[in-house]
């Protein structure tokens, strides 16, 4: 029995060792994690304030048709279990949606949202070794979650079409971390052809992953990438309900992947119980089986109807597929903006790659009235200085809304 005990002391001490070790990886993780705050759509379009009786918000993407009438009943059945967490609920969600994707359980990892999981592949991809790489115009939040890791970041300008560059991606980073693909684009609305996504992976360095944004695909009649998950790529794919779904202020979203991706991105979200509320709207949603295909129908009737004005009105715009686009209005984007919002029409912020061009979400029929009522009072006369509040909590970041790039970001590279 004395034989054995140096043997047994050593096995202590080497558990011990690696317990802390898997401790300080640990906390070096949710160090860096907790301090990269979540961007989302309406914090990057920093709506400072509510906008008065009667205002159109048409600036964040939002569905203004709201949850189903399926997830509304499911959110009322679920109020009194409000005092619960009911862990269990999300794993029926992951279940569900594995289900009707056609995707393993184990590929899919639910989220308060897209852009929590988008973060948390930067962090876990991108390093001062690693670049992240992107398109410009194009989402901003995996930027700014590139600030935490000490990525470089590198921004490669779209195509004639709106298309990612996928050879301008591959060339301007031989050492890419992470590729950030959004298809359909925001700002754009415009797609990038599945098979250049398929070169973008098949060509990327060895140790890189592809993210692939599809927030917006439903909205679209494009092909899924979901064909590269479950042929084993190195591709993660973003999923929202926030759009199509209606479900934005719900928070609820999936990254999906295979399960070893989702696991180096998992710990930096730490332990986050999803709300119930979410969960189970989500839930009835997917299993709404007209749901996708009506509102497709509605928001591209409503996006048709206002491309017919637009072109009318000699306005040239982006050829979107999603639930919002583009317009050149050849003077500062920030002056009509807030002329817009002086005339109560929020519309969409500005990006500095395109500094004459508005964005403008779809909403329902009679916004979209009232945003060619109040664009064309603003074209056709002059504009106004910004209306948006001189502070915002991520003005720091944003440098404003002049388009004017923060400090923080003056190693950024365009190609």
């Amino acid at each position: 029995m004395k034989a054995t005990q140096p043997a047994v002391s050593a096995c202590n001490h080497v558990a011990s060792d690696v317990s802390r070790r898997s401790f300080l990886q640990w906390s070096a993780v949710a160090s860096v994690a907790l301090a990269c705050p979540i961007l989302t759509e309406p914090l990057l379009a920093a709506r400072g304030k509510h906008p008065g009786e009667g205002g159109v918000m048409i600036d964040s993407n939002e569905n203004p048709l709201g949850p189903c009438s399926a997830a509304r009943d499911a959110l009322v059945a679920i109020l009194p279990q409000g005092g619960r967490y009911l862990d269990g609920m999300t794993d029926d969600l992951t279940r569900t949606l594995a289900a009707v994707e056609g995707l393993k359980p184990e590929q899919v990892a639910i989220y308060p949202g897209s852009s929590a999981p988008l973060h948390y592949a930067v962090l876990a991809f991108t390093s001062a070794q690693r670049s992240y790489v992107t398109a410009d115009p194009g989402y901003e939040a995996g930027m700014h979650a590139a600030q935490y890791s000490g990525a470089r970041v590198v921004k490669t300008p779209l195509t004639r079409g709106d298309a990612h560059d996928v050879t301008a991606m591959l060339t301007s980073a031989p050492d890419a971390g992470l590729f950030y693909v959004c298809s359909p684009n925001n700002p754009t609305g415009t797609l990038t052809p599945h098979e250049q996504i398929a070169m973008l992976v098949e060509k990327k360095p060895k140790d890189a992953i592809v993210v692939v944004d599809e927030a917006y695909i439903h909205f679209s009649d494009a092909p899924s990438v979901l064909d590269m998950v479950k042929a084993g790529k190195d591709v993660v794919v973003l999923r929202t309900f926030s759009k199509l779904y209606g479900m934005a202020g719900l928070r609820c979203g999936a990254a999906i992947g295979r399960p070893d991706l989702l696991e180096k991105i998992a710990p930096f979200g730490g332990w986050n119980a999803m709300p119930i509320t979410a969960v189970v709207a989500a839930s009835a949603s997917l299993k709404d089986a007209n749901l996708i295909a009506e509102r497709k129908r509605i928001n591209t009737m409503n996006r048709q109807t206002t491309f017919d004005w637009l072109e009318r009105q000699g306005y040239a715009h982006t050829a979107s597929h999603s639930n919002c686009f583009m317009v050149e209005t050849h003077r500062p984007a920030k002056d009509v903006i807030a002329a817009m919002a002086r005339l109560n029409v929020y519309i969409g912020r500005v990006w500095p790659a395109v500094p004459t061009q508005v964005r403008v979400s779809v909403g329902t029929a009679p916004e979209m009235v009232a945003f060619q009522e109040a664009f064309h009072k603003v074209m056709s006369g002059s504009t106004v200085s910004r209306a948006y509040p001189e502070s915002t909590p991520f003005k720091a970041f944003l440098g404003g809304l002049d388009g004017q790039q923060h400090p923080a970001l003056r190693d950024i590279i365009v190609i």
